[in-house]
């Protein structure tokens, strides 16, 4: 009789390990690829977004019972990754280059570097990060002005002024008028 209990004891205390696990792995299958888009576009290097992602899930994991809501989980998850970003430079200095030493080199755009998106991804990564960061967030992240207001600390008018300002400026720069759209804005 005791080993009945015991097996019972042992069943009911791998239950809430598993459904911890389950939560988790549903948390990872549901916003992994969200999450590197927005890393990506955070840091511009594949395997910098892949570690970055990563980081994120760890830090998810060991803070699992914080999360409440279900439905918070992707701006939640969002501001882990912001945080990881901004650990990276907390952590190391940024790598300088003499530029006594450099060599410059003409060198034709790869396959990345050709047609639309290219433009497009320049064209972004040219705005100053108070209007990229809140666009890639809702185009890419597919947040509500709401969501990137809470995650970004600011008011959701502030996020819809800055979003239809980003727009303007990104029509802007790929019209090829060859001029910055600052539209009176820095």
């Amino acid at each position: 009789m005791n080993d009945d209990a015991s097996q019972r004891g042992e069943t009911r205390s791998t239950e809430p390990a598993d459904s911890r696990r389950r939560q988790f792995e549903t948390l990872v299958q549901a916003h992994s690829a969200e999450l590197f888009r927005h890393a990506y576009w955070l840091c511009g290097q594949d395997a910098l977004a892949q570690d970055l992602v990563q980081e994120t899930f760890l830090r998810a994991w060991r803070s699992l019972d914080a999360l409440r809501d279900a439905g918070a989980a992707k701006a939640w998850l969002a501001t882990i990754l912001r945080r990881e970003h901004a650990r990276l430079y907390e952590r190391k200095p940024m790598p300088s280059t003499d530029i006594d030493e450099l060599e410059l080199h003409d060198e034709a755009p790869g396959p990345d570097g050709r047609g639309e998106n290219a433009a497009l991804r320049a064209a972004i990564a040219r705005l100053d990060a108070k209007y990229r960061e809140p666009l890639v967030l809702q185009v890419l992240g597919g947040f509500s002005c709401a969501e990137i207001a809470q995650q970004l600390g600011i008011s959701e008018s502030a996020v819809m002024t800055q979003v239809f300002r980003a727009r303007q400026k990104l029509k802007d720069l790929l019209d090829g008028d060859g001029r910055e759209a600052t539209h009176g804005l820095r």
